[in-house]
């Protein structure tokens, strides 16, 4: 294998694939990163029988052939490259990377035994890249870390014809984020359980006007599928492997089994208090607030009249509060939440207001859009849920505003301070 390759574009893409790979993987092999060079391109993949990306560039191949190379030290390499054309050759069982005036040499992996990557499943749908990116970044920080229940760590998507749903849990919180696709057959019910982690590095390569078609076994034994006309029920599951793709990149990943809460049920068919905040004042003082609770330390809104008291304290440390203008109608006056709970709910409500962007959805560096616009918080009494949504710049959401989202965040129940 000879070729010679854009260093911008090799790193990105060694880079993309490189978040697929097993921390701890179970046999060496599966460590590696495959390229494989032929006719006007590159492809680079990996795969650990539970994910597996693949992404293919353009590249000037001049011998056509595959090498397997340790994927991470590939990656780190590729980072600290200067800025020139790549040339990349086997020898043998070496694997030689040229850069300006700096030569890597690789030990090879065995080609022969990396498992062949698997094929995607039949298209259960298409969407929108940045619809669908900004839909995972809302849904995606109501999953649960915690592996001792998997179905929680999963989002849920959720097939309506031409809608599709997302919804997570973790148990103290519920996200819901409806958008629109165009299913592969008309009238389709289906549903999956992705991991939440995997939807969240797919949504990182999506992008605003770039289509990306899902694809599961929607149509299998298990997988719950009501054509047009059918009975009007939930569908059970599907099982196996989930892909998205979108132009020259896939990630495929297995599903997780079991059943997802009803979640549609969990939304209280009306609240006894509502308060329209404004959007960015009230998320930067929640999130200055929070800054002296520690985590067992709630975020405590009192409202009055025209304003909501936004106050926290560690017992013996520090104590902070902050008013923020506020429209309140109701009886109960005084709700507290775990502050990042809330504020991971009030970015999520926000975004709804944001364009998809180019590039996907926000990064880890980036800090949620706390821009105009108003938040709409519906409770009746700390003992019950609270609802978390986007109001627009009015009273009531915009008729053009981009499909509903809802978050669902139980409060934390505290005694009354003098």
């Amino acid at each position: 294998m000879r070729l010679r390759v854009g260093r911008e574009a090799f790193g990105e893409a060694v880079a993309w694939v490189a978040r697929a790979l097993p921390s701890r993987p179970v046999v060496p092999v599966l460590s590696g990163l495959l390229l494989q060079a032929e006719g006007d391109g590159l492809t680079l993949s990996c795969f650990d029988y539970e994910i597996s990306a693949v992404l293919r560039i353009d590249a000037e191949v001049k011998e056509d052939g595959s090498a397997l190379v340790p994927g991470r030290l590939l990656a780190e390499i590729t980072r600290s490259l200067p800025a020139s054309d790549v040339e990349v050759a086997t020898d043998g069982e070496m694997v030689g990377l040229t850069c300006g005036s700096a030569e890597f040499e690789l030990v090879s992996l065995p080609v022969a035994d990396y498992p062949a990557l698997p094929d995607p499943p039949p298209p259960a749908g298409t969407v929108d890249g940045g619809v669908l990116a900004l839909a995972a970044a809302q849904v995606v920080p109501a999953a649960s870390r915690d592996d001792t229940l998997p179905m929680l760590t999963a989002v849920c998507l959720d097939v309506h014809g031409e809608t599709l749903t997302l919804a997570a849990t973790d148990r103290y919180r519920l996200a819901v984020r409806d958008l629109p696709w165009a299913p592969a057959v008309p009238g389709l019910r289906a549903a999956a359980m992705v991991p939440a982690r995997t939807l969240g590095d797919a949504a990182r390569s999506m992008a605003a006007g770039l289509p990306v078609t899902v694809s599961f076994e929607a149509g299998q034994p298990g997988a719950g599928t009501v054509p047009a006309g059918g009975p009007a029920r939930d569908p059970r599951p599907a099982d196996g492997m989930i892909s998205f793709e979108g132009g020259s990149r896939r990630l495929t990943a297995r599903l997780i089994s079991g059943e997802f809460i009803r979640y549609q049920s969990r939304f209280p068919d009306g609240f006894g208090s509502r308060a329209m905040l404004p959007a960015g004042l009230f998320t930067e003082a929640v999130r200055r607030v929070s800054l002296v609770a520690d985590r067992a330390s709630p975020v405590r809104l009192t409202f009055g009249s025209g304003n909501v008291v936004v106050g926290a304290q560690t017992d013996g440390r520090a104590r902070a509060v902050e008013a923020v203008p506020a429209d309140f109608e109701g009886e109960e006056r005084v709700i507290s939440f775990n502050p990042h709970f809330l504020l991971d709910g009030l970015a999520a409500a926000a975004a709804a207001a944001e364009s998809p962007r180019q590039g996907g959805a926000p990064r880890d560096d980036e800090s949620p859009p706390a821009g105009p616009g108003r938040i709409r918080l519906e409770f009746t009494s700390p003992a019950k849920p609270a609802l978390i949504t986007w109001a627009g710049d009015g009273g009531q959401a915009p008729e053009k505003a981009a499909p509903a989202f809802r978050y669902l965040v139980v409060p934390l129940r505290v005694p009354a301070r003098a």
